[in-house]
């Protein structure tokens, strides 16, 4: 079910999930582990576009203030890693009554799926990671829920702009190179610096294999390790390269 407050000159607003090339064609670690998702499925819920004025600042830690605002009834639960290099962000769900202007902040939740492959988890992780020939495969269960709040879309190119008639969308990007650092990037970039990478999953993997939720991982990995893992969790929502609240944690970005 779709729901819209406000009714004028309208057009299509697209709601869009992107996990970024690092999830559908996979990449190294900053600890050098190859890493390749199968599957990586999110739960969503409670989604909404806003027009704000003035323009919402992540890192306030505040709510958006808006008298005009997009829902999308939920949950809904995607694969992030569907697709490859070539696929578009994925098409949540499509809005064809929308009023017009800038939608320039969205906001999310991340819950609990109670059904499918993930049933019970908020992100599950299925994939396999490789290094000097050993490989770990590993099904990963993130049972805490998160809430994202987020201002405009930072990018080769500005999102949200809605004309009467036209098409426009906003997307909810997920940075897991935050989780696990990029190879690609220098070691010493904060982004390495702060992620976990997967040297101390790979530690913890028994004949090769890693199936566990958040509970097991607190037990299994040092208390510095998890606690990182932790962190890096409340950093996966972005718009594009845009930063979010994240209000369960209270994590803004903020220095």
């Amino acid at each position: 079910m779709l729901l819209l407050t406000g009714c004028q000159a309208s057009g299509v607003l697209e709601f869009r999930a992107n996990g970024e090339d690092f999830v559908r064609d996979g990449f190294t670690s900053k600890d050098g582990w190859d890493i390749q998702f199968l599957n990586l499925y999110v739960t969503l819920d409670d989604v909404a576009a806003y027009q704000t004025d003035p323009p919402y600042s992540a890192e306030d830690g505040a709510a958006p203030v808006s008298d005009n605002v997009a829902n999308l009834a939920g949950p809904i639960t995607l694969d992030l890693a569907e697709g490859d290099e070539t696929a578009d962000p994925i098409l949540v769900a499509t809005l064809p009554d929308a009023e017009i202007g800038q939608y320039n902040a969205i906001s999310w939740r991340m819950i609990n799926a109670t059904e499918g492959a993930s049933n019970g988890a908020t992100l599950q992780m299925v994939g396999f990671a490789e290094k000097d020939g050993e490989r770990v495969d590993f099904t990963i269960n993130v049972e805490q829920e998160y809430e994202y709040v987020c201002g405009e879309y930072v990018g080769d190119v500005r999102k949200g702009f809605l004309d009467d008639g036209g098409t426009a969308d906003v997307e909810m990007t997920f940075h897991f190179d935050h989780v696990f650092g990029d190879a690609g990037s220098d070691l010493g970039e904060a982004l390495n610096v702060g992620a976990l990478g997967f040297g101390p999953l790979a530690a913890i993997a028994q004949d090769g294999q890693i199936n566990a939720d958040m509970a097991a991982l607190s037990e299994m990995l040092t208390a510095d390790d998890f606690a990182t893992l932790e962190s890096t969790l409340q950093t996966l929502g972005h718009v594009g390269e845009g930063h979010c609240y994240e209000a369960t944690g209270g994590y803004t970005d903020k220095e």
